[in-house]
């Protein structure tokens, strides 16, 4: 993979988080094509254990949530780590309610990128 930084172990124990191999199998692609996404920013992970791992909250079913690419997208270009991104998604947000990568799993994609573009200013 390449150098591309991950965020370290962000979360606590009871964020399920999926390995690379898991999350190609769940997708249906390749090891290879998981680490692309990763790489390419439209896949966040995280460090758990000194493994890669990503949040099962980033999923659907067999593809990536909806947004979260583009999220990620406009918050790195706000000068944001993957670390800061990966902790603003999964923490709790009592304005929303809960937290914006639930917010995006549940079609309300365009306040994510509306707050996220705020921030990023």
């Amino acid at each position: 993979m390449s150098e591309r930084p991950v965020a370290p172990a962000i979360a606590g124990d009871d964020l399920k988080a999926l390995s690379i191999p898991e999350v190609a199998q769940r997708l249906g692609v390749p090891v290879s094509r998981v680490q692309q996404l990763v790489r390419d920013g439209h896949l966040l992970a995280i460090r758990r254990d000194g493994a890669l791992a990503v949040p099962e909250e980033f999923l659907g079913d067999e593809t990536v949530v909806k947004g979260l690419a583009g999220t990620v997208t406009v918050l790195r270009d706000g000068g944001y780590d993957d670390e800061e991104i990966a902790r603003w998604l999964l923490e709790d947000d009592p304005s929303l309610p809960g937290t914006p990568i639930e917010a995006l799993r549940s079609n309300r994609g365009r306040e994510i990128k509306r707050r996220a573009q705020a921030m990023a200013l």
